[in-house]
């Protein structure tokens, strides 16, 4: 089992910057992918950035490319997105996810936390 808890949620005005966390526990991360989701109101989940964990490669949706940066640590597990030049549209519940590498869904879920971008 694989815990995950997010931090650093909050509210910031269009063009302003967020970084959040998300502390793993339970399990040594080494061939976990781990990645950051969002949800709007009324929309479904979306992916937003990923990260393997061993090797540290990275994957962005093409809506952040440029203004989000996904990164771990090279001791410790905890996982940092990087938020910068916020817009409204990224208004959204964030959450922190992981699976093993191999598999093609993910297994593990933080609670979220609320971002929230005014204009």
């Amino acid at each position: 089992q694989v815990q995950l808890e997010e931090t650093g949620g909050g509210m910031v005005q269009a063009g302003g910057s967020l970084r959040l966390s998300c502390a793993a526990s339970g399990r040594t991360l080494t061939n976990y992918v781990m990645a950051w989701f969002r949800q709007a109101p009324g929309q479904e989940r979306e992916f937003v950035a990923a990260v393997l964990w061993s090797g540290g490669n990275t994957h962005y949706a093409d809506s952040v490319k440029g203004r989000f940066t996904i990164s771990r640590p090279r001791v410790g597990n905890t996982m940092y997105l990087q938020m910068d030049s916020l817009k409204p549209e990224d208004t959204a519940v964030y959450y922190c996810a992981a699976k093993f590498r191999t598999l093609s869904t993910y297994d593990y879920w933080g609670q979220g936390t609320q971002v929230t971008v005014s204009s």
